[in-house]
């Protein structure tokens, strides 16, 4: 018996460093291009020519991280893409919770036709060309407002908000009626402080999604350069160095700073893009598990 239990446990610590080696690999894996760029942004960019460059810069150096602060392209860049994803943001949570929490009222007569309408949006479109018309129309083009407007409402956001305050219970509403609320009382000071979860989770999807988008910027606000984003201006320095300086004005600081230093210079700006957005998922991470489980979509 004793020897079997012995077994039982040399197996068990088998399986145990068999998981610690796989997870640990895993983890080199996943770390591994994040940290290869890292250090590549921190190389001498002559340096950097050589390569060789894995997970520590041979040459240390903060020149590069100099270098692309010193274009003011990119600073700009910087502020439209924080006053974006901020604002955008909180406006898609404001339109998506209320929307949401009309669609969960039980006496909304119309709740199942807007859920299906809602629904439709989200398999089909109008096209790029309709959707760029309609743009003009509404005199969007050349603002800042393109950014926010469009995507102010997303379907998939407000069936999983709604999913969440479903799962509430009613008699809260009822309660807070009997005590003299009226609906947006209702809604601000009762549902919302219990929709934290979700509320997480999908302002985590929305300002990942309004951090990393250029497309709008190259559609729409491409010839704008107090409207520019750091996503845009990473985008046209990866393209002027991939493609040459065909693509872009010969005096623009992009073309410029790649070809001078192509790799180093990439990776530089790649890392001052992703940093900002990582820095803010710690603090929502308690809430994503929660949120999706709870917040299952079904229309």
């Amino acid at each position: 018996m004793a020897g079997k239990a012995f077994a039982m446990s040399k197996s068990e610590r088998a399986f145990d460093i068999f998981l610690y080696v796989f997870l640990g690999i895993i983890m080199i894996v996943t770390l591994y291009p994040f940290l290869n760029v890292l250090a590549i942004s921190f190389n001498e960019s002559t340096d950097t020519v050589r390569g060789g460059i894995y997970i520590w810069p041979r040459v240390f150096t903060l020149e590069n991280y100099e270098r692309i602060f010193s274009y003011t392209g990119l600073i700009q860049g910087f502020k439209i893409s924080v006053l974006r994803t901020v604002s955008g943001t909180l406006i898609g949570l404001l339109t998506g919770s209320m929307l949401a929490f009309t669609l969960s009222r039980q006496e909304f007569r119309a709740r199942k036709f807007v859920s299906v309408f809602l629904a439709m949006t989200m398999y089909f479109s109008g096209g790029l060309v309709p959707v760029y018309i309609l743009m003009r129309d509404l005199n969007l083009i050349g603002t800042f407002w393109i950014y926010i407007l469009p995507g102010a409402v997303s379907a998939f956001n407000v069936f999983v908000i709604r999913s969440f305050m479903d799962g509430l219970p009613y008699a809260l509403q009822e309660s807070a009626k009997l005590d003299g609320a009226n609906d947006f009382m209702i809604y601000w000071r009762i549902i919302m402080p219990l929709c934290k979860p979700v509320l997480a989770t999908i302002a985590l999807f929305l300002a990942v999604g309004q951090w990393n988008e250029w497309f709008t910027t190259y559609l729409y606000n491409g010839s704008k350069a107090n409207l520019t984003t750091l996503q845009y201006e990473l985008m046209k320095v990866l393209q002027s160095t991939n493609q040459g300086s065909a693509m872009t004005n010969a005096n623009d600081m992009a073309t410029k700073m790649a070809q001078i230093s192509p790799e180093s210079i990439k990776m530089a700006i790649t890392i001052v893009v992703t940093v900002p957005i990582l820095v803010v998922y710690p603090f929502l991470q308690k809430y994503f598990v929660g949120g999706m489980t709870l917040g299952a979509v079904k229309a």
